[in-house]
């Protein structure tokens, strides 16, 4: 049986109406199904060797601290039903379990159009996966019916980061693990550029928005080729600057403006990752202490978390 025949679900369920999603989360279902259809069709200019080995090695590093047979523990014990909460294309679900999809039954849910894309690289690879197209907060999922759930750099796309996790919590069994990862709150002055930058790209079309940040990225990356290191003398609290010798493009890129720079990727990739963070009107960034308290009202005991400037990686359980 599939994940839906085992859940009970019929294709018929499989789409809700948009109406009822707020101007926000409509705007940020369009971002996406912009972002994920580029991906796809263009992808040999967006999955490179180097840009999908540097993924696989986040996931792992944040979720398992490097040891796979972490995973293979918590697929243990028979036939799981996983939901991917957000699966976009499915590449992270792809790159973290891989070949261990084959024993399981994936249900990956999104709010746009990526389903498609995520649907034929499933099929590509031989994986078997069914695809709903809806929001993660309204599932046709009974209550207690899911053994993982895993959200990978979702949730703060939602109207309520909160809210989203205690509603996709509500569908997870007694001892069934919420995986997830939302975006980490930062500086002063780059939680300010990061808005400002976001309300400047509103009226633009995607890909007038894509074409805004390229000389932003260009940025980044002469900054990063110019290899040298700042040294902030002392903490600056009032900035929430740390102290500490740092590359100049990092310094940049955590405290003033995010510019990504990796050496292995190519302009658009590097854009990709700037455009997928200006330009969803939802995204959400929070603190340790935001996070473990959504966790807590949700019936969520906390096993691991894994805290970067970047965001926070939870493995959490269902109590």
């Amino acid at each position: 049986m599939s994940a839906l025949e085992r859940l009970g679900i019929k294709q018929s369920s499989s789409t809700s109406s948009s109406k009822n999603y707020s101007a926000t989360q409509q705007q940020t279902m369009q971002t996406f199904g912009f972002i994920w259809s580029k991906l796809w069709s263009e992808r040999a200019r967006y999955e490179t060797p180097a840009n999908t080995a540097e993924r696989r090695r986040w996931l792992f590093e944040r979720y398992c601290d490097n040891d796979p047979k972490r995973l293979d523990a918590w697929l243990a014990g028979g036939k799981k039903i996983i939901l991917d909460a957000g699966c976009g294309s499915s590449l992270s679900a792809f790159l973290f379990f891989g070949d261990r999809l084959k024993g399981h039954d994936y249900l990956g849910v999104d709010i746009s159009e990526s389903i498609q894309a995520a649907e034929a690289r499933f099929q590509e690879a031989g994986y078997p996966g069914d695809f709903l197209q809806r929001s993660l907060v309204d599932l046709p999922i009974k209550d207690e019916s899911i053994d993982m759930i895993f959200s990978e750099g979702v949730l703060h796309h939602t109207d309520s980061t909160e809210k989203s996790i205690a509603y996709l919590s509500s569908k997870l069994k007694s001892g069934g693990l919420f995986l997830f990862y939302v975006y980490r709150k930062k500086a002063a002055i780059r939680e300010f550029t990061d808005d400002f930058i976001r309300r400047q790209l509103v009226d633009l079309s995607d890909e007038e928005a894509w074409n805004a940040l390229l000389p932003l990225t260009n940025l980044g990356i002469a900054l990063g080729k110019l290899n040298v290191k700042v040294e902030v003398p002392e903490d600056i609290p009032l900035l929430g600057i740390s102290k500490g010798s740092i590359d100049i493009q990092r310094f940049f890129y955590w405290n003033i403006c995010k510019m990504f720079y990796n050496q292995d990727f190519n302009l658009d990739e590097m854009n990709h990752v700037n455009f997928d963070w200006f330009r969803p009107l939802n995204c959400h960034r929070h603190t340790e202490e935001e996070v473990g308290s959504f966790c807590r009202n949700a019936s969520l005991h906390i096993e691991h978390m894994n805290v970067q400037e970047s965001g926070i990686t939870v493995v959490a359980r269902k109590l």
